[in-house]
């Protein structure tokens, strides 16, 4: 047998769980096709809210230290806007007794790194730039052929290659997708005002804004809005969009300055009917896509990838990685928090979606209900804490 595992994608999800297996004395290998970009100095429009129990994961890695602290922002609260007067909702970290909600990192800033460990990695390859082709899935092995004509054997797969999973699709696993019809689209802004380390996200007829704090005096957007007003947002000059964004977000942070070309993609929601078969699993967006307004996505992958490797290195001797009664562990494991958070994420996207007065006043009544109450505001924070 060439490898124990072939993993397929070392996107952060991927390169992490290929990191979580180190010392387990399993040899792999991971196909990527692109070599990721290098950090460098400019600011990544593309940034993640880093939970702390995703926090501590990528510590047991190794890479969470190794991330420059100048380029990550502590989320010490967050202030939910509703559509109606008034309505708000506030999550605190000191109301809550942790430290900190969330970390928001640029997604190159954490790729680097985790690539970086898998460059140092004993026993294991990086096969990059390469692609896979064919997959075959054979009752004692799994065999994967490349772009580069190489054929690797292996007794487990693992496709961690994202929505558009090539591997999920070759191994005949089958997926609902659904489009939101609408664009996340981000960009990062230099800030007259302080932002105090909090996060604010307003629920607009337009979509949902969000901000989120970057070091200094500077902040990352996302707003998820439909299709036509996203190219509007694009189509804007550099003045004009800071202006739009600062109108829309109730001039939070006064004057704003663009740091960072805009850039959109695509929206949807994607459930993979099972996470795992026999000789494959999927872990990360390859499973499942939620909406980014709970901003739970990469943490969903990274516990994911934490889980799956946690059931390799506990597997009884005797037990092939492939095997998919060890498999199906994994995928009991993770199903409890895949089911509420996908559909939280898309209860919500619905509920705020949803036109007319009578929506309004029930969805900006439950904001401002929850934030009456401590105990509910707390449960919700200890579970979006990992």
């Amino acid at each position: 047998m060439d490898y124990d595992i072939v993993i397929v994608g070392a996107g952060l999800v991927g390169a992490s769980f290929a990191l979580a297996l180190r010392g387990a004395g399993l040899k792999l290998a991971v196909v990527e096709a692109q070599t990721p970009v290098a950090a460098g100095d400019a600011w990544d429009s593309r940034v993640y809210a880093i939970s702390p129990g995703s926090a501590a994961f990528l510590d047991g890695l190794g890479a969470w230290k190794r991330v420059d602290r100048e380029r990550i922002c502590a989320v010490h609260e967050m202030l939910v806007h509703g559509d109606g007067a008034g309505a708000r909702l506030l999550f605190s970290a000191y109301e809550s007794g942790v430290p900190e909600l969330a970390w928001i990192v640029e997604k190159r800033q954490l790729q680097a790194v985790l690539w970086q460990g898998l460059e140092h990695q004993h026993k294991l390859e990086l096969v990059c730039p390469d692609r896979c082709e064919t997959l075959q899935l054979r009752e004692d092995a799994a065999e994967l052929t490349l772009a580069s004509g190489r054929t690797l054997r292996a007794r487990l797969v693992v496709a961690a290659d994202g929505m558009h999973s090539w591997a999920r699709r070759a191994a005949g696993m089958a997926a609902a997708q659904k489009s939101y019809g609408q664009m996340g689209v981000v960009a990062n802004f230099s800030c007259a005002g302080a932002h105090h380390n909090t996060a604010h996200q307003w629920f607009r007829g337009d979509g949902v804004l969000a901000y989120l704090p970057l070091p200094g005096q500077r902040m990352s957007m996302v707003w998820s809005t439909p299709d036509d007003h996203a190219a509007e947002l694009l189509a804007l000059p550099a003045e004009a969009l800071c202006a739009r964004v600062a109108e829309a977000g109730e001039d939070a942070l006064g004057k704003l300055e663009l740091l960072s070309a805009p850039m959109q993609f695509p929206l949807a929601k994607l459930r993979a009917a099972r996470l795992a078969a026999p000789r494959i699993a999927l872990i990360g967006d390859a499973g499942h896509v939620l909406h980014p307004l709970a901003g739970q996505g990469v943490n969903l992958g990274f516990g994911d990838a934490a889980a799956l490797a946690r059931v390799l290195l506990q597997r009884e001797v005797f037990r092939d990685p492939g095997d998919i009664r060890l498999l199906r562990r994994y995928e009991r494991a993770r199903a409890e928090d895949i089911l509420a958070l996908a559909w939280v994420t898309d209860g919500l996207q619905q509920l705020f979606a949803a036109p007319g007065g009578v929506a309004a006043k029930l969805r900006n009544a439950g904001l401002n209900l929850t934030n009456a109450l401590p105990v509910l505001k707390n449960l919700l924070i200890r579970r979006a804490l990992g």
